[in-house]
Parts: C-alpha cells; sequence; structure tokens
C-alpha cells in the first residue's frame, strides 16, 4: 500500500497505473453515460445520476432563515446542473444546532423557504431543464451542539476520546430516554414543515457522531436506547424514520445520510471490529439498512469517521489536513477503495432503493471516469459531490454540455473549507471562490488563534 501522497496525476493512464502499482480494485472508464442515468427515488424520477451532497455552510440568519450568501450558494447548486441537492443541517430544535448560524426552518420563516425552494426549482429547470429534487437534512447535533458562542453538548453516552475534546465533564450531559422520546415528534413536526415549504423530501441525519450517529455505537448506554442489542442502539433511529413516514405519507421522500464506519474503538463506535477499529465489519450497517428500508427509508447517502476526531480522512480523503489533524498513514487511493467498497455492499443490503456514492472529490476532474465505472458496476445509483460542490457547483452542467469537468474549477482538497468550520466562521471554497471565502478564512482563522491565545 501506497503512503499517503499529494495528488498528482496529469491524465487518466497516470492515475491508472497509481491504482494498479498499489493493487486496488478500483475502475475508471471513459464511458460516461451512466451519468445520464435516471434514478427513481420514492415516487420521483430523477434528471440524472449527479447530486450535491450536504456539506454546512454555517452563514444563516440567527433565526434559521436563509442569508443572502446561503441563498447565493443553493442558486449556485440549482443552477449547477445536478438531479438532487441534499440541504445542509437543519436542527430539529435550538439546542440541536452545531452552530449559532444554522439552518432552521420554523413557522416564522416557512414562507421564505418556500419562496426560496421554488426559486430554485425555477432557476434548476431553466438552467439545464432539471426536475430538481431538494432533500432537507434534520439533525441533532448531539456532542457537537453549539446554539450559541459556547459548546452545549449532549450526549448519548460518556465516551473517553472524545469528552475531553468536545466539552463534557458531566453525566448530567448524557441525554434521558424521555428526552429521546419527546425529540422524535420534534423530527416528524420539522418534516411536516419541510413538506409545507415544499421540499421533496427529508432526511434523517445519522452521521458523523452526532447524536443519532452516536446512539449506534451505544454499546455502554443502559436503557432501551443502547447496549449490546442493535435494535436498542438503532431503535431511536427506526422509531423516528416509522414516525415520520406515517406523519407525512408515501408521497414524500425519506432520506438517511448514514454512517455506516465510525472508525472509532469498541465499545463505543458501530461499525467497527471489534479487535481493530480501523477495518470495518458490515454486520451491522447491513443489518440496519434493511430496518431502515422496511421502515420508509427511499434513499440512502452514506458516510464515515468523525470530522472532529483524528481520523476524518476515512470520510473525506484530503491532499492537506486540517489543523491539528495528524497527516495519514494510508494512501489517499486505499481508503476511497474501502469507501467504494462499503457503498457497494451496502446498496447491495438497500436493494432497489438507490445509494448516492461519496468519497469522490479527491479525483478532481477524473471524478466523472469513476463514478461513471461505480455507476456501470452497480455499486452505487448515484453520484454525490460535498467539498467539491463548493468548489465547482455548476460540475454537472460541464458534465453534459461538454463532456468533461474543468481542472482548473475542481477541488483540491486543501481542507479550507473545513478549517473554517472548526474555526466557527461561515464557510466554502477558499481557492475558487476566493473573493468571497478568502477575507472569511483569514478573518476565522484569526478570531481562533486569537482565542487560542488567551487561553494559554
Amino acid at each position: 500500500m501506497g503512503n499517503h501522497k499529494m495528488f498528482r496525476y496529469k491524465s487518466l493512464e497516470e492515475l491508472r497505473q497509481e491504482i494498479v502499482n498499489e493493487d486496488l480494485h478500483i475502475q475508471l472508464t471513459d464511458d460516461l453515460s451512466p451519468l445520464r442515468n435516471t434514478v427513481k427515488i420514492g415516487h420521483l424520477t430523477t434528471s440524472n445520476a449527479m447530486a450535491v451532497l450536504p456539506m454546512e455552510g454555517c452563514d444563516c440568519n440567527p433565526d434559521g432563515s436563509m442569508s443572502d450568501l446561503t441563498k447565493r450558494r443553493y442558486l449556485r447548486f440549482a443552477k449547477g446542473g445536478s438531479s438532487l441537492i441534499w440541504w445542509e443541517a437543519n436542527a430539529v430544535v435550538e439546542e440541536g444546532k452545531a452552530n449559532p448560524r444554522a439552518l432552521m426552518l420554523n413557522k416564522e420563516n416557512l414562507t421564505s423557504f418556500r419562496e426560496f425552494v421554488k426559486e430554485s426549482k425555477q432557476a434548476a429547470k431553466e438552467a439545464n431543464d432539471v426536475s430538481l429534487i431538494n432533500i432537507l437534512q434534520l439533525t441533532h447535533s448531539g456532542r457537537y451542539s453549539r446554539p450559541g458562542e459556547d459548546r452545549a453538548p449532549m450526549v448519548a453516552f460518556r465516551d473517553p476520546m472524545l469528552d475531553g475534546r468536545s466539552g463534557v465533564i458531566s453525566d448530567e450531559q448524557v441525554v434521558t430516554d424521555e428526552y429521546l422520546d419527546s425529540l422524535t415528534e420534534k423530527y416528524v413536526q420539522s418534516a411536516i414543515l419541510a413538506k409545507e415549504a415544499g421540499f421533496d423530501g427529508v432526511d434523517i441525519k445519522s452521521c458523523h457522531k452526532y447524536l443519532l450517529s452516536e446512539l449506534l455505537g451505544g454499546f455502554t448506554r443502559k436503557g432501551k436506547y443502547g447496549g449490546e442489542s442493535l435494535e436498542n442502539r438503532s431503535r431511536f433511529l427506526v422509531q423516528t424514520v416509522e414516525a415520520v413516514r406515517k406523519a407525512v405519507g408515501d408521497e414524500f421522500v425519506i432520506g438517511c445520510r448514514l454512517n455506516v464506519f465510525d472508525v472509532h474503538p469498541y465499545p463505543y463506535g458501530f461499525g467497527c471490529d471489534k479487535e481493530d477499529f480501523r477495518k470495518w465489519d458490515s454486520t451491522e450497517p447491513k443489518e440496519l439498512i434493511k430496518m431502515l428500508v422496511k421502515a420508509g427509508v427511499n434513499v440512502f447517502a452514506l458516510s464515515s469517521s468523525n470530522p472532529y476526531y483524528i481520523y476524518p480522512q476515512f470520510g473525506r480523503p484530503f491532499d492537506i489536513p486540517s489543523i491539528g489533524v495528524p497527516e495519514p498513514e494510508e494512501s489517499q487511493l486505499g481508503i476511497i477503495e474501502k469507501i467504494f467498497e462499503y457503498s457497494r455492499v451496502c446498496q447491495e443490503a438497500a436493494g432497489d432503493v438507490p445509494l448516492i456514492g461519496n468519497g469522490y472529490s479527491w479525483f478532481r476532474n477524473f471524478i466523472p471516469n469513476v463514478a461513471a465505472a461505480n455507476l456501470k458496476a452497480h455499486t452505487t445509483k448515484m453520484v454525490g459531490l460535498g467539498r467539491s460542490s463548493f468548489a465547482y457547483p455548476d460540475a454537472a452542467h460541464d458534465l453534459f454540455t461538454k463532456g468533461e469537468m474543468d481542472p482548473r474549477k475542481v477541488c483540491v482538497s486543501c481542507s479550507k473549507c473545513t478549517q473554517i468550520m472548526r474555526d466557527h466562521g461561515s464557510t466554502g471554497c477558499v481557492v475558487r471562490d476566493s473573493e468571497v471565502y478568502v477575507p472569511k478564512y483569514r478573518e476565522a482563522r484569526a478570531q481562533a488563534e486569537a482565542l487560542a491565545s488567551a487561553s494559554r
């Protein structure tokens, strides 16, 4: 296996040779036609196989409504040619916000959301003749909640590896069963509002060690939401999907952004080998996906690892890590092979329910060749771009009109968008959208460094 290295490939043949050198099972193709596939999601059908994955901008108004900068980002996505936009985290309760400027749909700002969702659909139709599907991500940030200036973590259980890093100092910060019982209804209320606002569906978010994701690794938690039993640890997620489905009916999409591999030691991580947490154990993720399909999930977008811990590369392979994250030992291609493998296995478990593949941004302008090969092999049904969409929101448009992605517009996996978020600023692509985000990057870095200096 090769070591972590900078992306240096000038041609598809160079990339193909590196894959051979590392003895990896990653396919490439010159036939990009699978990217034009239409995909059935619930009662809807996509215009193509391209999707924008959720990336928080942390730039909404204090009341949770969209600021001008938020609207700018989503209009760029809507006009970019992708058939589906999986919107960023929308908090279902105030205490569940990941930052003070998180998205939060409520009765007071419902009209503004409804107007914008309509505008986004019109923009997609006019720009690329795309019938846009909008899915709103519903979330509770749990361990990473910060509704105000200070952290206010609410955890599923105590975790000695994460508690100190996330400000958890007391058992009182562990949410009770009664709190979780009442929280399901908050997801239902948010889903109903999303439907009223014109969204085509919602995502019951369970990734990145936010509250629902953390519960899946709750082997040490007592009571009906924890323990060795997967039925208990998945109880909240499954019951919430079922409750939302009952409330919104069959003509509304329910998605799940799901961590299938926490890369976190037992007894605190989900989807991990109990002896070696860096090895994926597919047993419970496959079982859970089947449970969620039965409960009413129409589409999955998988993820892995914890972006706030020391192994974020397992979810977002990069060239340059965020500050404080050690350079990985693994090659990016080796990590991506694992991402593609869990996508293949989970798509098989999901059956006809589509899975949106991830892990593509590092490939830059060769994304289409890798993604089309996966679609052709039926290891996923759609292609999702997260960080890459920050940098290159019109990638799908270029693909379908020019037959390729422009190397001058691609994400360079520098982690600066992630760094702004870590520094509590409003985030976007510092490299490709520099006029807007270089000042924001510098401001957030300066504030973070000043805070660190003051605390020494």
